[in-house]
């Protein structure tokens, strides 16, 4: 399926246009139930544009449109920030929604990686909930260890010295960058300097304030049925990142689902070695099938 989207600026914030791209199902008549698309790039990096073709087809297929929309980046945004333009994106689909031809009391989320985190995140804060969110290898906790120290499987790639970090990152405020960014994540992994470049906060002396950026510990009684995929050989995002979220929900008696790839990595849904991907993929759409169905009533 050849899609083209049609492109707008859903926000505007000194120098940077904030651009989301609306994907509909061929033949569409009518409002329609949408996949909202959030991609990953360790919230450094990636754009709208980086929805899978695979992913893409399938969403299509079955007949939702797809909403897939940029943010600002860090380090030069924050996660409050890139937060407030997740909150903004969803008030631009709800109010728009006749222009987009979306049903948007039938809205999903689906993110891959950082995307996943901020698919978890919108659960938390976007209203009127989604009806459902699918979160591949993502996640909840960003004041746990494994972004707060040394990774040591970065650590056994090139080190990145503080100046090629900076030039990688550039100044300029961007929500699609024109330059590989990947170095300066690189060098904030491989020193433990996540949290501080991209939350701006310190997870150990201001842990309780980065806590309040964490699905995984603001779960609310309404939050919306959840889908977390990941493989358990992810060596970017821990899988513990999905069982400790698993949990969180458990205990919040929330509906959920978590979906474990054996010997998956990271990005296990693009690596066509992996045996598991297609049918994980055909597990989303049952998913999303079962919760943006038109007799459901939508969540308050």
């Amino acid at each position: 399926m050849d899609a083209q989207p049609k492109t707008f600026i859903y926000k505007k914030v000194p120098g940077c246009n904030i651009r989301a791209d609306l994907y509909r199902p061929p033949g569409a008549d009518g409002p329609v139930p949408a996949v909202v698309y959030i991609h990953g790039g360790a919230l450094i990096a990636g754009s709208r544009q980086e929805v899978g073709l695979q992913h893409l087809d399938r969403y299509l297929a079955a007949g939702y449109a797809v909403v897939a929309f940029d943010y600002r980046l860090a380090p030069q945004a924050k996660v409050p920030d890139i937060l407030e333009d997740v909150d903004d994106a969803f008030r631009w689909i709800h109010h728009r929604q006749a222009d987009l031809g979306v049903d948007a009391s039938r809205l999903a989320v689906v993110g891959h990686s950082a995307g996943g985190y901020l698919t978890l995140a919108a659960g938390t804060r976007v209203l009127p909930r989604p009806r459902a969110l699918v979160s591949f290898y993502g996640y909840g906790d960003l004041a746990a260890e494994w972004y707060a120290k040394p990774d040591p499987f970065y650590c056994r790639q090139p080190l990145v010295t503080a100046e090629a970090a900076a030039k990688a990152a550039g100044q300029k405020l961007v929500s699609h960058p024109q330059r590989d960014r990947w170095p300066f994540y690189l060098y904030c992994r491989q020193n433990g300097l996540w949290p501080k470049e991209v939350a701006g906060l310190d997870p150990y002396a201001q842990r309780d304030e980065l806590l309040k950026y964490c699905p995984q510990y603001n779960v609310p009684a309404d939050y919306p049925p959840t889908l977390l995929l990941h493989g358990d050989a992810d060596t970017d995002v821990p899988y513990r990142q999905s069982t400790d979220m698993a949990v969180a929900l458990s205990l919040a008696g929330i509906e959920h689902e978590l979906i474990t790839i054996p010997d998956g990595g990271h990005g296990f849904d693009c690596d066509k070695s992996c045996p598991a991907r297609v049918q994980a993929l055909d597990r989303v759409i049952a998913f999303l099938a079962r919760h943006l169905q038109q007799n459901e009533s939508a969540n308050p």
